[in-house]
């Protein structure tokens, strides 16, 4: 498992949001204190951010534990930004991927984080192919779960769809394919925020123009609001939405029919 965090609100230092909190997310990779699957997230960490004018986030992306690297915490103290979305990483299974398997994955102009895991990866790969197309899957960016889950996310962006019926899609198929996937997505294009909880923590605070959504609070404001199980969330600086993931939701009707099998030992 993984713990993420989005946030939209006036510029602040990157350290406001993911260092400086007593229960921040660099504190998140070694001492989480929610997360359900998973003990230590040292497999990697990535942060995403929009500079001013700029539509296209930029990223910064390691192998190994957030703590360890001194360059994050130079960059967390000077750059500022509107927008942000940020990961660490607790392997699912391991992997020759190093900082490419690492969160947040990237295109266009959106940021993406997957908190959860396929079981049976990945001979799930083999029954939800079909859902990708070739091109997208050749160009994935690493070999893990994750990578396959913002595939099958972008795809829908590519296509039109908004960022809320992109991961609700996603999801829909996932769960179909693969019963007990554990499918936290968090997605931002720097003016809105899309999640899904869907099998771990998910938890809300809106400040202001501020509006933070994270796998687990970061501080002890009252104000942090847990998202249900099986919830759609959308958010933007002003004001945020839940809506139930039910399996007869719409997208259901586009989810694979085969059923992937975690294989026998």
């Amino acid at each position: 498992m993984c713990r993420h965090i989005a946030v939209l609100g006036p510029h602040a230092p990157l350290a406001e949001s993911l260092v400086d909190p007593p229960y921040s997310l660099v504190r998140q990779s070694w001492e989480p204190r929610r997360q359900r699957h998973g003990v230590v997230n040292a497999d990697g960490f990535g942060v995403g951010w929009y500079a001013p004018g700029d539509p296209l986030p930029a990223r910064y992306r390691r192998a190994g534990p957030v703590w360890a690297d001194e360059s994050f915490a130079d960059i967390a103290r000077v750059v500022r930004t509107r927008a942000l979305l940020a990961a660490v990483r607790d392997a699912t299974a391991a992997g020759a991927d190093p900082e490419a398997a690492a969160a947040p994955f990237a295109g266009g102009p959106w940021l993406f984080s997957h908190n959860g895991a396929l079981p049976g990866w990945p001979e799930c790969a083999e029954a939800l192919a079909g859902q990708v197309p070739a091109a997208a899957l050749l160009r994935l960016a690493a070999r893990n779960d994750s990578a396959f889950v913002w595939a099958l996310v972008e795809q829908r962006l590519l296509g039109g769809a908004p960022m809320g019926r992109a991961l609700a899609g996603a999801v829909a198929t996932l769960a179909r394919a693969v019963p007990d996937a554990r499918l936290n997505l968090l997605l931002t294009d720097g003016a809105a925020i899309a999640a899904t909880a869907w099998g771990d923590s998910l938890w809300y605070v809106s400040r202001g123009r501020r509006t933070a959504v994270a796998s687990e609070p970061y501080d002890d404001d009252p104000g942090w609001t847990e998202v249900p199980d099986r919830t759609l969330l959308a958010a933007d600086r002003s004001a945020v939405v839940l809506t139930p993931l039910t399996p007869r939701f719409p997208e259901a009707a586009d989810a694979p029919a085969v059923v992937c099998k975690e294989p026998a030992s």
